[in-house]
């Protein structure tokens, strides 16, 4: 059977003070009256059951998750102890999943994309789970639309299958967020997509992999696979998983992987990874200003504003985020919203774990 995988971690620091450690980002409402978690479980539907959709998430964020959406069986909220990287997150979800369809393909996907048309991605999965039928590896690309420095790429060459609908070409290699310099060189070859994060594949596949390239993680795996469905495995899982080093998916599998192939589509994604990747998604004035809650703004530019209990009002402000919470307010260059985490790190080493 094909499942869906929602990776639900990740502590958000980059929009914080909205997203803590208490409040993930995927159960956050940031440009819609939904949490990106519930649109992130809405637009798999009907492709995937909630049956049929995992969820790996910290323990302290699973309850909110949760609450979100009852639909999802509590048994298929995987809880990762801690964050040790996407490689051992999607491990452990394998794991998980073989002892119930040790034949089973699965979609890995995020709870912390927007995706603008929700039905060339169901497509595209859908082509994507038929190809995983052939022991392909089969990783989502985005058709780039600017010379982004903020997404890693991956390049294309030469049509291997086609299925859906949409044609799978061989991954030659995955390029690391470039300057812009050579974005805009990719852009202008035409064979290079977004590296959208998004994998497919069969169970028995990806734990191969594993085992052939990160043999410490896949013995900790298999030691965790035998605890699965038994009393000690609360006890004795999370001894094992803090001992796994941390590594992503990409440096740990991806890059050397066989059978990579890419299916690049356009569907209107965008990874909302900062307050400026924010702003994009919300409704601009005639003066580029995107706001969210009670506000009044006069002669003011290119700003974001998202409020919470209280108005905000701003005179002649140009190129500004200000993001206010109960607890904390955040005014911001919008320029430098990817710096954001700095200000998580700084309240961290004064002790301020009230406001993180």
């Amino acid at each position: 059977m094909n499942y869906a995988l929602i990776m639900a971690g990740g502590a958000g620091t980059r929009l914080w003070p909205l997203s803590r450690e208490k409040h993930s980002k995927p159960s956050l409402a940031l440009y819609s009256d939904q949490s990106m978690f519930q649109i992130a479980v809405e637009r798999l539907y009907p492709l995937f059951t909630p049956e049929q959709i995992l969820v790996v998430a910290s323990r302290e964020h699973i309850a909110d998750l949760a609450a979100q959406v009852p639909e999802i069986p509590q048994e298929n909220y995987i809880v990762e102890p801690e964050m040790r990287g996407t490689a051992s997150a999607i491990g452990l979800a394998a794991v998980h999943l073989a002892q119930r369809d040790p034949d089973a393909t699965m979609a890995v996907l995020t709870a912390d994309h927007h995706i603008g048309k929700p039905q060339v991605f169901r497509d595209v999965v859908q082509a994507a789970l038929e190809l995983a039928q052939q022991d392909y590896i089969i990783t989502l690309g985005i058709t780039p639309t600017w010379p982004s420095t903020d997404y890693g790429y991956i390049e294309q060459d030469g049509a291997v299958d086609k299925a859906n609908g949409y044609k799978a070409y061989h991954a030659a290699r995955f390029v690391e967020k470039p300057n812009l310099n050579n974005a805009q060189k990719m852009l202008a070859l035409g064979n290079y997509s977004w590296n959208s994060g998004m994998f497919i594949w069969k169970v028995k596949v990806i734990m191969a992999e594993f085992s052939r390239q990160m043999p410490e993680l896949h013995s900790s795996l298999l030691r965790i696979a035998n605890l699965i469905g038994k009393p000690e495995y609360e006890q004795e899982m999370p001894a094992i998983w803090n001992k796994i080093a941390k590594q992503t998916i990409d440096y740990g599998v991806m890059e050397h992987a066989q059978r990579v192939i890419v299916i690049p589509a356009d569907m209107d994604w965008l990874d909302v990874g900062t307050w400026l990747s924010m702003k994009s998604l919300l409704p601009m004035d005639e003066k580029g200003n995107s706001v969210k809650g009670e506000t009044l703004l006069q002669d003011c530019e290119n700003t974001l504003v998202m409020g919470s209990t209280r108005i905000i009002t701003g005179i002649g402000l140009k190129d500004l985020i200000i993001v206010d919470t109960p607890d904390a307010l955040m005014v911001c260059d919008l320029n430098h919203s990817g710096q954001v985490r700095e200000l998580v790190k700084l309240l961290k080493e004064q002790g301020r774990q009230d406001l993180i």
